[in-house]
């Protein structure tokens, strides 16, 4: 079978459950992630023949692919501030918003020695990219789910990155530390409201996890408070979060009245309030 041949196979086979589109995007992939081949490479060489060993793998993803698994889960990779992790559904699949998080930190941290906790690490995107590109720095990474620490553990061994990873709920953070071990807290918590469920693709329905997904209905801010609340035992810190696009308002609100200043919500690459960073000293 050729690279065009499969395309066209792609294209029947996935016809009616993704656009046009989202097909060619994930039949590029697929050839990266299995032959290590660049899109120039599919297009500029459309007629090289995919070998028998290759091709099995290939068709058993396009197989997954029609049941709407995530094409990351079906690689069991993904690349994420150019560093590449292993993904599982235990674990939420990196997206390309909190790559802009990771960059904030960095960027306002260069060269410092700084005491940084993860919070919901899940895969370790976070803590082990800030971990890379801040060498100096102290990295703690903590999650409630066992599949998400051994994961993030996974990560961190393959990359060759030295990072605290503990069990601890995010909810009750003072239970197993203490706040002035830290001048930095970044988190990408739960934030979506059980309520947004019919919103959520199916693929991310169906397939991540929803403990590092949903909060309550009446209470959807809950982890942001908790992490801030815990952050006050301290003399001093600095919160980086991952935030919900429609409820930076609300947020900015709570953590005034928790009396943190510096208070700034930056936008996305789509131009959606998805980031927010404040202060507290006492």
């Amino acid at each position: 079978m050729t690279y065009k041949e499969l395309q066209l196979v792609f294209e029947k086979e996935l016809k009616g459950i993704y656009s046009s589109q989202e097909i060619k995007n994930l039949y590029y992939f697929t050839l990266n992630g299995i032959l290590q081949v660049s899109k120039i490479t599919i297009l500029t060489h459309s007629d090289n023949q995919i070998d028998e060993n290759n091709s099995q793998p290939i068709l058993n993803i396009l197989k997954g692919l029609k049941k709407k698994i995530p094409l990351q889960y079906l690689l069991g990779k993904v690349e994420f501030y150019g560093l590449e992790f292993d993904v599982n559904p235990s674990v939420l699949i990196p997206r390309p918003e909190t790559e802009e998080l990771v960059q904030w930190v960095i960027n306002d941290n260069k060269g410092k020695k700084v005491r940084i906790l993860d919070a919901c690490t899940g895969s370790g995107c976070i803590a082990l990219a800030i971990k890379k590109h801040l060498p100096k720095s102290r990295v703690t990474a903590i999650d409630i789910s066992e599949g998400a620490l051994e994961t993030a553990a996974h990560n961190a061994a393959k990359l060759g990155l030295e990072v605290e990873i503990m069990e601890q709920d995010a909810l009750n953070l003072e239970d197993g530390l203490k706040a002035d071990d830290f001048d930095i807290i970044v988190s990408n918590p739960p934030y979506i409201k059980n309520a947004e469920k019919k919103q959520v693709q199916d693929n991310v329905l169906e397939y991540e996890p929803h403990l590092a997904l949903f909060v309550p209905d009446k209470d959807p801010l809950k982890f942001y408070e908790a992490i801030a609340r815990f952050a006050k035992n301290g003399k001093a810190a600095t919160l980086y979060f991952e935030i919900h696009e429609d409820r930076s308002d609300d947020l900015k609100g709570l953590l005034k009245e928790m009396s943190f200043k510096n208070i700034e919500v930056r936008k996305d690459m789509n131009g959606k309030d998805r980031m927010l960073k404040c202060t507290y000293i006492c």
